[in-house]
């Protein structure tokens, strides 16, 4: 049994990857959890509770199958006193036999275990369409700090293996002499001070090596973070260090304002708020775009808010992009081959949320799905698409 390395970067790429090796039985998993202390004390205890139902359902859909080997990683997490102290706000577990992926994610999510012959996905499909996301890159001369996060919390993400944390790891032998110390570029904890010593550190050579930096952390934030998540990406660092970035930088997630400190120097709340600063203007003109492209279609006959008319024209592959209202859930079961639809109580456990249930067809089929705040949706029935034809 392998367990993968908990994340906040959960992608389109590794949930895509995730489906297409799922085998029966698998196992999903959601939960909200809490920042602080004392309300994240209740959150190991509700896992427990979770735990118990998922034993209890594994027994019920897969009595002939042994889960000793699928529960062992549920029971030490839910022993992992540590973990339960840095949880974020929802936690997201999908396994199987001999995969287990833990998710600590920036929104709430609703308690569930699902257990079935293939994952239950819809709350990880709602973050990853989220239109608030964003990403950071903390960029010094020498090292480098990466953040993910949204309008209302941001947090720092573990760099994923292949890419380079200091200048050193990114050039190694190939530093220009004489500059081929730590030591003449900086320390790497917060508070130190560069220090340029040896046979004299000539500032070309200097400059030369914080180019050669700047096009290998560029190669491998565009290859490990930018291409697979496709969000915006906001770089935070000292003024004279933009200009160089943004003329070697080939990736196109680039956000052209940034932040005009490296994150050393901020707390991360302070980061959160000079990161919405740059961000919410672009986000606002997204939305505003994206409003305006649903009426034009909707005047033109290819696009509409009717849920009953967007059902059908999902099954058929006709929907190009699809708007669907943040905190909206309408309650009902949809028929996957006909687009039938049948309104119900989301308090039965056979029903679900039809919006979520829409938008995983209109992904499946090739189309946008995009989660809009409220007050930012061009309808009031929960949805707008925009068809292709």
């Amino acid at each position: 049994m392998t367990k993968e390395h908990e994340t906040i970067s959960i992608t389109r790429k590794m949930l895509s990857n995730i489906l297409s090796n799922q085998k029966p039985p698998c196992i999903s998993l959601y939960q909200p959890t809490h920042r602080q202390h004392p309300e994240n004390q209740q959150d190991q205890i509700l896992f427990c509770n979770l735990l118990k139902e998922l034993k209890a359902s594994l027994r019920q859909k897969y009595p002939a199958i042994k889960s000793e080997a699928l529960l062992e990683p549920f029971e030490a997490l839910a022993e992992n006193n540590d973990f339960w102290n840095y949880t974020l706000d929802g936690l997201a577990i999908l396994a199987g036999a001999g995969f287990f992926h833990v998710m600590k994610l920036q929104n709430a999510l609703s308690q569930l275990v699902v257990v079935a012959d293939s994952f239950h996905t819809k709350p990880l499909g709602r973050f990853l369409q989220s239109v608030d996301r964003y990403q950071i890159l903390g960029l010094s001369q020498s090292k480098i700090r990466f953040f993910e996060g949204n309008r209302h919390a941001l947090d720092e993400v573990d760099l994923a293996p292949g890419v380079p944390r200091t200048i050193l790891e990114a050039l190694g032998g190939e530093l220009t002499e004489p500059h081929s110390t730590v030591a003449s570029y900086g320390g790497v904890g917060q508070g130190t001070t560069a220090m340029h010593h040896g046979h004299g550190g000539k500032k070309e050579e200097r400059d030369i090596d914080t180019e050669r930096f700047f096009r290998a952390i560029d190669r491998a934030v565009m290859e490990h973070y930018s291409q697979p998540s496709g969000l915006p990406l906001i770089l935070a660092a000292l003024p004279e260090h933009h200009h160089l970035f943004h003329q070697v930088s080939h990736n196109p997630f680039l956000i052209q304002d940034g932040i005009q400190f490296y994150p050393d120097s901020l707390s991360i709340e302070e980061l959160r708020f000079l990161a919405w600063q740059v961000f919410e203007p672009q986000h606002l003109k997204q939305l505003i775009t994206l409003a305006e492209e649903f009426k034009q279609a909707r005047s033109n006959g290819t696009g509409s808010d009717d849920l009953i008319q967007i059902a059908q024209a999902a099954i058929s592959g006709r929907i190009s992009t699809l708007l669907i209202e943040a905190d909206r859930q309408i309650p009902g079961q949809l028929d996957n081959t006909t687009g039938q639809v049948e309104f119900a109580d989301l308090s039965d456990p056979q029903v679900d949320d039809l919006l979520d249930d829409l938008g995983e067809m209109v992904s499946n089929n090739g189309g946008q799905v995009l989660v809009i705040p409220t007050e930012q949706m061009p309808t009031n029935t929960g949805l707008a698409a925009i068809y292709r034809y």
